[in-house]
């Protein structure tokens, strides 16, 4: 029996979990802070075992490590670190869907010489993206091509049949993480120039994206995308630009609600009692105040303009009560925004993804096209938690049963050993890419 360490108990663990559980030699391990929702996920499986277990308790965590053969790590990303040395240490492979950071890079060394492998960035955006742009990417070089322009798009999102919201979106992961994203500097190439936006003017920048079936979207910039020109091996001297999908009215509210300082991370004094309070200290005006009249005033917009439309949806103007225990914008936004725009029983969450790329030729050239759409399931896994968790259960199966081979240090997903049976098994499970390929002139 191979045995499994998953350490985490989220969101996104479900469908990774149950996966890796229907593997016959397999024994599977979740651990968790919270052993109740470890027990939930084994849900009485013979070969699984929930515990308890607190990351950081190092010594604890370590002996678990030291029992497993593979571990998943599931936690917060300042802990892949700290779970990836142990792994070196007992020369134990490892799996996560998170970005590769420094700390984590200056492991790829002490893993080859151990012959480990530390495989990150393995969930969707990262994940799936890189192994289905690199498989787009491979197939125009075999063919004699280069990528001239790069543009990839991804977003979580409800389904149509459950887009019942002025803002268009529901939470399928942390809504602090989502919130604090719209605070990120972004930078891209756009027909070969350099491209800055600070994270204050992040939602003025944003197009009108078409994903066939679906129709009309908007998608704004999404961090730094020079780097995956290395991830991915590509010079374009087009675009290179990597993007987050959102309906449509997003960003004009978002915009606002930056600008007006809900995202900020500073304890308020004094502190508000009420929402109200709340929109009208960071306005700095009397709670009194027609907030909806001084802001289309300010904004010089009609009262009933959709970002002021969708705040007083939100609540943004009453006197419902500050969340219990929350002092700062960004967290009461969050706990107001759980409250409000959470995924009801048996509703579906949507997952789209697209690159647009345009592949030179010594002759002509091609635009390629990959999407990916998939739904949730109802009263079963959303689409974000099959998306995220699947490719890291699919690729410690791998690892542990030799599909997987002679590969070590720390990767991400972006060669073929790795990304051709991770892709192959994905579509077995419902999941995977259209590409239209469509030939242009020179």
């Amino acid at each position: 029996m191979k045995k499994v360490l998953i350490l985490g108990a989220g969101l996104v663990s479900r469908p990774h979990v149950r996966y890796l559980l229907d593997v016959p030699e397999f024994q599977v391990t979740v651990a968790s802070r919270t052993v109740s929702k470890a027990e939930a996920l084994i849900d009485g499986h013979p070969r699984g075992t929930a515990m308890a277990l607190n990351v950081d308790d190092q010594e604890a965590l370590e002996e678990q490590i030291k029992l497993a053969d593979l571990a998943v790590s599931l936690l917060p990303y300042i802990y892949h670190p700290i779970v990836a040395s142990m792994c070196v240490k007992h020369k134990k492979h490892m799996v996560t869907a998170s970005y590769v950071k420094e700390a984590m890079q200056a492991l790829d060394g002490p893993a080859k010489e151990v012959g480990v492998i530390l495989l990150n960035e393995i969930g969707v955006d990262p994940g799936i993206d890189h192994m289905s742009a690199m498989k787009v990417i491979h197939e125009v070089r075999r063919k004699g091509g280069r990528i001239a322009s790069f543009v990839s798009w991804c977003g979580g999102l409800p389904a149509p049949d459950a887009n019942d919201n002025p803002f268009g979106y529901k939470f399928s992961w942390s809504p602090k993480g989502v919130l604090l994203a719209g605070k990120n500097p972004s930078r891209f190439q756009k027909e070969g120039k350099i491209v800055d936006i600070p994270g204050d003017e992040l939602f003025h920048h944003y197009w009108p994206v078409h994903i066939p079936g679906l129709g009309e979207f908007e998608g704004y910039p999404n961090r730094d995308s020079l780097p995956y020109q290395d991830t991915y091996g590509i010079q374009p001297t087009d675009w290179m630009f990597r993007g987050t999908l959102r309906n449509v009215g997003w960003c004009a509210t978002m915009a606002q609600i930056v600008a007006m300082g809900f995202l900020e991370d500073t304890p308020l004094d004094p502190a508000p009692t009420t929402l109200r309070e709340l929109t009208a200290q960071l306005l700095g005006v009397s709670a009194d105040t027609d907030l909806p009249g001084y802001l289309a005033e300010k904004w010089g917009m009609a009262p009933d303009a959709k970002p002021i439309t969708d705040m007083a949806w939100l609540g943004l103007f009453g006197d419902e009560p500050v969340p219990a225990g929350k002092n700062t914008p960004i967290d009461i936004l969050t706990a107001r925004m759980e409250t409000t725009m959470a995924y009801k029983p048996g509703e579906r969450d949507l997952l789209i993804m697209q690159h647009e790329m345009v592949a030179q030729y010594p002759d002509h050239k091609e635009a390629i096209t990959a999407t990916l759409i998939d739904f949730g399931i109802p009263y079963g896994d959303t689409s974000m938690a099959r998306t995220v968790g699947l490719p890291a259960a699919i690729a410690a199966r791998l690892i542990l049963q030799g599909g997987i081979s002679g590969v070590s240090g720390v990767h991400v997903p972006n060669i073929p050993e790795i990304y051709e049976p991770v892709l192959e098994e994905l579509g077995r499970q419902g999941i995977s890419l259209k590409e239209t390929w469509e030939t242009l002139d020179s």
